[in-house]
């Protein structure tokens, strides 16, 4: 126990540190996910492509409306004997369907190798390669993949090429990295998107081409409106088939109070707390359908949930157990849903993560604390659940509850890497300033990972745009412009390290060529933005999307009342200790020299006496993340171009509709730091070839050795208000060092400190013991489930790759 008994827990009903246990069905249910082995499922692929065929002469809009309902109408379906919700992503529990409207390439590709990754594996039978293969030659030229890289103009297909910039998930992928608006659907349902839809219809001049296009989306939209509400009636239809069919009483009524809420919901309004979890339920399973773009998330379920809690809790009934267990019942089914990418983009998403976040906490749209019932109950089901999916991110603002902040901390002993905490004192100021009305950035959520957005506001990729990798970026300026590894010529020649004068030399070269990788980076995104636009609409999630129903045009189009969106920096500490070995062991005390530094560097430090310099830069220069102000400003001065050119460019919806349309820079570089290591040689920081890079604005492993409280001032130096694409910290703890009352409370008061004193943005902890992550890699069935914090994200350790592993393994371990 972190605390003694407050008046909060009478009025919340919690001890601080009791969570309860899973009832026995949702043990069971969460057992047999767990046993279930993900496999490829070719289901969903060979139905888009039957939907393509017969409907290929329509408007784009009216295809993708039909390729839903033809799935929605003919997937399997099912309903698992523990479950108390229904909707199922793919014909099996873990299953992974393929969408090849987006990518067919290296699906095909790949089919031998499914099994044999090192990490993040899928299953495969031989009649599901055989079926792929047999509908493949439909989607040559004919995906978003080939679309997009047709429409790379060539320097900046370079780019792509070489790795420098990344975007593989941008056109392989819809989208997602989304919330839509879950509280109008379980307020009002489908009904009201319909209703509305069908008003404006009735005032459009076809003889104007604009409004002869909102036509499209309209009809669009009223099919997949209705797709969704006979999806839920085939559910409806199956619990009624298996309530006559079962003898024990319980189930039975089970069964039928399934199919009683699905023949309302989602299409109309929710009364009740089960039919409101249904609705979300269902809602976001058919938002996975439709599309593949993962970070879809529940936003603010504390807020829109506790009015039907607490209705039902005074009316009685409902119990709380009850309601936590369809809570828990909801986090199983958010882990059934699965994605397969291609190895490529598997590697900035080790895990199989699909960043399905819910966010509790935070303040009201006025500025009250919004904690409530439902936030301890949603904490409660995340233990109780203890999986990787969701995600939980807890809004911080200095009125958050001492005994709020203690059960958020016995909930990251747990060792789940949840919750993470987003900071409202930095994330709603922000918001303000780039023009979102207040009440508006007072209702914002997290989205995937740390990326933040107001929920059914907001168009894609708050952040998730292309990668952008940092210390490669250096390599090439040192390199006069040139690629070390390919030489291609990428940049202008501002001149090659060896015969540099001084740091401000380098860094004035550093300056200039940032600028232009920047502006390479925006033509690669708005061509991946283009090609998913005028060929892959998302409909569904376009309708549930303000104010996409009043413009007539998709979220692509602009139809979101607010569209930022930012890009992912990969390397900040990698620059970071670079740049000050170089200007203080090169240039100031020119103990090494720039031709020596720069063989190194070619030889991997391999050759002769290359260790001992190798070993001067890691243990003879500044580091990041020890509130070292020289190193920490060298940062920040060499973040900074970036962060001022990527502001000038507008996105693909700018001036069509949204307030914004504009870029800002983010740090959530997922597990890209693995996958862009291996595109990296060695760098000036002592790293050597091909390993991983730092992740996030997290220091080097190892090299933050002054403790927590100097990797908190270190991060804060950043311009965090200007980074609004996330901010993503990640830091290690022992298990034993939270053991104690006394650290419980230390750790309160450090977060308390990072958020209202230093400004932080985004913190999260992996508490788990080095002891056990080792025991876990030699023993993997041992630890089935055992959790870790990835990036902002947590994933399951023993499905990682060794590499990913022996990455988390080697963070710094912090104490309080």
């Amino acid at each position: 126990m972190c605390t003694t008994i407050t008046a909060d827990q009478e009025v919340f009903g919690q001890n601080v540190g009791n969570f309860g246990k899973l009832t026995p069905k949702m043990h069971n249910y969460r057992e047999s996910i767990l046993d279930a082995k993900p496999y490829v499922d070719p289901e969903r692929a060979i139905l888009t492509t039957e939907a393509y065929k017969k409907y290929q002469d329509q408007q784009v809009d009216i295809i993708r409306a039909r390729v839903l309902e033809h799935v929605l109408e003919n997937m399997t379906i099912y309903i698992e004997k523990d479950t108390l919700l229904a909707g199922n992503q793919a014909s099996h529990n873990r299953w992974a369907p393929v969408f090849p409207e987006y990518s067919m390439n290296w699906v095909i590709d790949e089919l031998d190798t499914f099994e044999k990754r090192s990490g993040d594996v899928f299953y495969i039978t031989e009649e599901a390669k055989k079926e792929l293969r047999e509908i493949a030659p439909f989607w040559k030229h004919n995906t978003l993949e080939d679309r997009g890289y047709a429409s790379f103009p060539p320097q900046s297909r370079l780019f792509y090429d070489l790795g420098l910039i990344g975007a593989d998930g941008n056109i392989t992928s819809g989208d997602g990295h989304i919330a839509v608006d879950y509280e109008h659907v379980i307020n009002n349902g489908l009904v009201s998107y319909e209703k509305r839809i069908k008003e404006l219809m009735k005032q459009l001049d076809l003889t104007d081409i604009k409004q002869q296009k909102k036509l499209y989306f309209y009809q669009a939209g009223l099919i997949v409106i209705n797709a969704v509400r006979g999806f839920a009636e085939r559910y409806a239809d199956l619990a009624e088939e298996q309530a006559a069919q079962t003898i024990e009483k319980k189930r039975k009524n089970e069964l039928r109070e399934i199919a009683r809420i699905l023949r309302k919901v989602p299409y109309q309004a929710s009364s009740t707390y089960q039919e409101a979890v249904q609705a979300i339920w269902l809602t976001h399973l058919v938002l996975q359908i439709e599309s593949n773009g993962h970070s879809v998330s529940y936003g603010r379920l504390d807020q829109y949930l506790d009015p039907f809690y607490e209705r039902d809790i005074v009316s009685g009934r409902i119990t709380a157990e009850k309601a936590t267990e369809l809570l828990t019942n909801l986090c199983i089914k958010t882990l059934t849903i699965n994605k397969v990418r291609s190895w490529a983009h598997t590697e900035f998403s080790a895990g199989s993560p699909l960043y399905q976040n819910i966010t509790i906490g935070g303040q009201t749209k006025d500025g009250r604390d919004a904690v409530n019932p439902m936030s301890y109950l949603i904490l409660n089901a995340i233990v109780q659940a203890h999986l990787p999916q969701p995600n939980l991110t807890v809004r911080y603002h200095h009125g958050l509850s001492d005994h709020f902040m203690r059960q958020c901390v016995e909930v990251i002993k747990k060792g789940l890497g949840m919750p993470a905490f987003n900071n409202d004192e930095i994330i709603i100021p922000s918001f303000i300033k780039r023009g979102i009305k207040k009440e508006d950035a007072y209702n914002y959520s997290a989205i995937g990972c740390v990326e933040t957005a107001v929920p059914g506001k907001w168009g894609y990729r708050c952040t998730g745009m292309s990668f952008v990798n940092f210390p490669r970026t250096l390599l090439i300026v040192m390199n006069g412009g040139k690629d070390p590894e390919s030489g291609k010529q990428l940049l202008p020649n501002y001149g090659h390290f060896t015969r540099m004068k001084s740091y401000a030399e380098l860094i004035a070269s550093w300056n200039k060529s940032l600028r232009e990788i920047t502006r390479q980076s925006v033509i690669i995104e708005n061509s991946c933005d283009l090609a998913l636009e005028q060929n892959y609409p998302d409909i569904l999630c376009s309708v549930l999307t303000e104010d996409c129903i009043g413009r007539g045009k998709t979220i692509k189009e602009g139809g979101a009342i607010y569209d930022f969106i930012s890009g992912l920096q990969v390397g900040i500490a990698n620059l970071a200790d670079s740049l000050a070995a170089i200007k203080k062991l090169v240039f100031e005390e020119h103990r090494i020299t720039a031709k020596q530094l720069w063989q190194a560097l070619q030889d991997n430090y391999q050759g002769e006496g290359q260790e001992s310099i190798r070993q001067m830069l890691i243990n003879e220069a500044p580091k990041y993340g020890n509130d070292i102000d020289e190193v920490d400003q060298l940062i920040v001065d060499a973040y900074q171009p970036y962060i001022d050119e990527i502001a000038k460019y507008k996105n693909t919806r700018y001036g069509r509709g949204p307030i914004g349309g504009f870029r800002y820079a983010g740090t959530s570089s997922i597990s890209a730091n693995v996958g862009q290591g291996h595109s990296t040689l060695a760098t000036p920081d002592g790293r050597f070839a091909r390993t991983p890079l730092a992740e996030g604005c997290s220091p080097e492993h190892a090299l933050d050795v002054d403790g927590p409280t100097a990797v908190f001032k270190s991060v804060s130096k950043l311009n965090t208000k200007a980074i609004t694409g996330g901010v993503l910290l990640n830091q290690k703890m022992s298990p034993q060092i939270l053991r104690s009352a006394e650290n419980c409370e230390k750790l309160v008061m450090l977060l308390r400190t990072f958020f209202n004193r230093l400004h932080g943005y985004h913190v999260q902890y992996n508490v788990v013991a080095r002891e056990t992550l080792v025991d876990a890699q030699n023993n993997p069935d041992k630890h089935r489930d055992l959790i870790v914090r990835v990036a902002g994200y947590s994933a399951f350790f023993v499905g990682l790759s060794k590499e990913t592993q022996d990455d988390i393994i080697e963070r710094t371990e912090q104490t309080v």
